[in-house]
């Protein structure tokens, strides 16, 4: 996968943070989740998006509203009701394997 190198960037970091990692590349009938993990008692669906450069677009432009829409929808359906906390975040990589930065998105609707 072209993308792989950013979505184990993202995991790394985030379970550096305390996260737990409950899945990786969940699909759904709505869409994928990149990461699928829990911060305490809440269920986080993350997003990660990597541009090399700006050319078609920065990863943040790529999240649209349905996008949003698609992984929240996505985080409803595997978890199989909707009265848990579920949190969206990003994680955005900007450049190469070699040289990048990343940022840190909290995206809830």
């Amino acid at each position: 996968m072209k993308g792989a190198w950013a979505e184990a960037l993202a995991r790394k970091y985030l379970l550096a943070k305390g996260y737990a990692l409950l899945g990786q590349n969940r699909r759904t009938p709505y869409g994928e989740i990149d990461l699928w993990m829990r911060d305490g008692e809440t269920h986080v669906a993350v997003e990660v998006k990597q541009r090399r450069d700006e050319t078609f677009g920065t990863p943040l432009e790529a999240l649209t509203p349905r996008k949003y829409s698609r992984v929240y929808q996505s985080a409803l359906y595997l978890l199989g009701r909707d009265d848990v906390m579920v949190r969206l975040e990003a994680v955005l990589v900007y450049g190469t394997p070699k040289k990048f930065r990343l940022e840190h998105l909290d995206i809830s609707i």
